[in-house]
């Protein structure tokens, strides 16, 4: 009889691994693992590199796969030397037919050198298998200086500490968004004594002990068919002396077969916090790997014992992370690309399966803040990079602390969350805007009530509308947090602040519309094109005001304008999809695969027509989001898990319009996609054991709530407190293929917006 699937039986890695740019896939890792072990097939730059399905050959496996950091890539190989020429060279053909990818764990045959590779890891060490179908002159060969993804090597040392042992570190060289070197440090163990070799300018050099600068080194071995030879490499962002700890603690043995066990083990234990019944094959693999996304990207850079990097200041620091009465660490660091657009995805999915996650994050940051004098959007390798626009920050922490994920300083951090709301803080800076706080346009905002187009300044992102609309969403959440606080002064200046986004509505048009310096209006206006826009154009961003929905639909002119306008949209975008190209967000009406879009199809709830919602939100899923295949499956920038946790609450049916920032935060309904869902809560931050949803007469057809209850009591209202999900809870959906359009649909059960506040 056949065991039953678990949750990382069903993940597929391969999935939409044909498009994706160089963290997106992930194989040998663990759930947010400082090492993320893998083959990259492609090098050139952050969107041109890493593992691409449909290229034929295998450069090299590298174990840093991160936002702006990238590492010590790995090949054996076999026959004459060739790493002096270069990974057009020495790179090997390969086959799927023969690949096995899993998470935790990636094998395949380098077919020019018959040699069999298999990849595995523990957190922050990656281990490697090989196995030879031929004997001869065997070259492990490690590419120090190459670029492997986003950012080139600016140098690079190694030194044998033993026979079958070297040190080192490579060093990611500045780039536009990461303004400091980084250095990665690395132990490397093999389980058999090797000879140093290494190359540089073209030379050969044999028999070396150490290496710097240029070029790289190779293991060498001479080898008989049959055998294995086996390596272990650690990483840490702090000393070797430190990478060795790590390996010591994490893997101080060679059983590869049981790190394979443990990692498969982790990622059930992590993936099985959620589990669903019912639903098709291909659900169920959409559903795990989304998941396996949210779960991955974000990886952790301090050492098992708590030291990490500290890059916000002049000169690298390390520093120590407090330890609890056992000594362990009482939280780990993490690198991260932005938080914009978060809200809508790992905000909401993390704060309700993972909040130890969230608790991470949120000490992560005020430790920068600490250091560095700013609350961070988006750190890499302990640097600041100030990615994309506003203090998406805010909503991290108000989130957390409003669901009662409360184990940070929550003085220190609403301290910093001012100062990244006034001029001089995130507010001020555009998207990598290191050295100057103009292009933030801060205090236009704060003294028009709007950010201008045509501010000067050395930055991406400069797009007064998008920047106004975001600016005004996170004053809301500041405001939200600083009531909670008991703040009033505090919290009446930014619920003001809230409201301008009613600055760049211009009625005579009925768009949100860009202004200039001046106060004009942007002409002409069209409201298809990107100008003043992040990433988006003025359809995507008339909906901008995820914290004021009530009030919106009072400025576009009531519920059923609103309703109208915003279906005739989404039926318009359904033509493409409801997505558009990479980098041309701007060519659909909306565009499901970017940040700025994600939220749209459920705002029919807050105007009292749920049942649009859930329609909508069952076609979006189809057209774009279902895909199994290495070649769709995310249907745009699957940024660090922000599509795959968006797909993920999508599929449950839970959402947050304003991004769970409100003093009494919920979640909007629409119809899941799985017959039973089980939530396991963290009983170290919620009371409750699960939270379940049943639903009955699940189908494709019945995408229709007719009703609802809530531990069997009826539910008449399209959403549900997170206090009731966090006490555990059962929600139970009956479901049908005619919408019900009086349930949820009273004015008074209407989702809280600002100007109507949950009771």
């Amino acid at each position: 009889m056949t065991a039953p699937k678990r949750p990382a039986d069903w993940v597929n890695p391969l999935i939409d691994t044909a498009n994706r740019r160089f963290f997106f896939f992930s194989s040998a890792c663990r759930p947010f693992g400082m090492v993320n072990l893998s083959p990259d097939t492609l090098q050139n730059g952050a969107w041109g590199s890493g593992y691409r399905y449909t290229e034929p050959y295998v450069l090299w496996f590298s174990h840093v796969h991160a936002w702006q950091l990238a590492g010590i890539p790995v090949l054996p190989t076999l026959g004459e030397f060739q790493g002096h020429l270069g990974s057009k060279v020495y790179r090997s053909s390969f086959s799927h037919d023969d690949e096995i990818v899993k998470p935790g764990y990636h094998a395949l045959t380098l077919a020019d050198y018959g040699i069999r590779a298999e990849l595995t890891a523990t957190d922050r060490v990656g281990m490697h298998r090989y196995t030879f179908t031929q004997g001869g002159d065997a070259h492990i060969l490690l590419d120090l200086s190459a670029e492997v993804g986003p950012s080139t090597m600016s140098d690079f040392f190694v030194e044998q500490t033993g026979p079958a042992e070297l040190g080192g570190f490579v060093e990611n060289a500045p780039t536009r968004r990461r303004p400091k070197a980084t250095r990665i440090c690395f132990v490397l163990q093999a389980d058999q004594p090797f000879t140093l070799n290494a190359w540089q300018d073209n030379e050969l050099l044999t028999k070396v002990t150490k290496h710097q600068h240029k070029g790289g080194v190779s293991l060498a071995y001479q080898v008989a068919a049959g055998d294995t030879i086996q390596l272990k490499i650690a990483l840490s962002y702090c000393t070797t002396d430190q990478a060795r700890l790590n390996l010591e603690t994490e893997l101080p043995h060679w059983d590869f077969a049981r790190v394979r066990l443990e990692a498969t083990d982790a990622w059930n234990n992590w993936l099985g916090r959620i589990e669903v019944e019912g639903g098709t094959d291909a659900q169920k693999t959409k559903f795990y790997t989304d998941l396996f996304h949210a779960l991955k990207g974000r990886r952790r850079i301090s050492d098992v014992n708590g030291k990490y990097s500290d890059m916000t200041g002049p000169e690298q620091v390390i520093r120590q992370i407090p330890l609890d009465e056992l000594g362990k660490p009482l939280y780990e660091h993490h690198n991260s690309d932005a938080f914009w657009g978060a809200q809508w995805n790992i905000n909401l999915l993390w704060s309700l399966a993972y909040p130890d996650i969230v608790h991470n994050f949120c000490h992560t940051f005020l430790d920068m803040y600490k250091s560095g004098g700013l609350i961070p959007r988006g750190p890499s390798g302990g640097n600041y990079t100030f990615v994309m626009t506003s203090p998406s920050s805010t909503h991290l922490f108000t989130g957390a602390y409003q669901k009662g994920i409360r184990s940070f300083d929550i003085k220190t951090a609403f301290q910093g969350l001012i100062k990244n709301h006034e001029p001089g803080g995130l507010i001020s800076k555009a998207g990598y805007e290191h050295d100057t706080c103009i292009g933030g346009g801060a205090e236009h905002y704060i003294e028009k009530g709007f950010v201008p187009l045509g501010i000067k300044a050395e930055a991406f992102h400069l797009q007064g509308a998008a920047q106004t609309l975001e600016y005004a969403f996170c004053d809301w959440a500041l405001a939200e947090l600083a009531s909670t606080l008991g703040d009033t002064e505090t919290a009446e200046r930014y619920y003001a602040r809230a409201k301008n986004y009613q600055n760049l509505y211009n009625s005579a048009t009925g768009f949100m519309q860009p202004r200039m310096l001046d106060g004009s209006w942007l002409e002409p206006f069209d409201p298809m094109s990107p100008e003043g826009w992040g990433e988006g154009n003025g359809w995507q961003y008339l909906w901008h005001v995820p914290h004021d929905v009530a009030g919106l639909i009072s400025l576009m002119g009531g519920r059923d304008r609103f309703i109208e306008r915003l279906n005739d949209m989404l039926e318009k975008a359904a033509e493409k999809n409801f997505i558009a190209p990479h980098a041309e967000h701007h060519l659909n009406y909306v565009d499901y695969g970017n940040q700025p879009s994600l939220y749209i199809a459920h705002l029919f709830t807050y105007a009292g027509a749920p049942w649009l919602t859930q329609s909508w939100v069952r076609r979006i899923m189809a057209a774009c989001k279902s895909d199994i295949t290495p070649f769709g499956g995310y249907s745009g920038d699957e940024d660090q898990g922000q599509m795959g946790a968006l797909n993920v609450l999508m599929a449950l049916g839970l959402f947050n319009v304003s991004g769970g920032s409100n003093q009494a935060p919920f979640y909007e309904l629409s119809s899941p996609i799985f017959d039973k869902i089980t939530l396991h809560l963290d009983e170290r931050y919620y009371k409750g054991k699960t939270f379940v949803v049943e639903t009955i007469n699940n189908s494709s057809d019945n995408v229709y709530i007719q009703s609802a209850s809530l531990n069997g009591k009826p539910l008449d209202r399209a959403w549900i407190s997170h206090e009731a999900l966090s006490q555990g809870a059962t929600l139970r959906l009956v479901l049908g293929n005619e919408p019900n359009k009086t349930w949820g649909s009273s004015p008074d059960k209407f989702p809280p917006s600002m100007q109507k506040r949950a009771s």
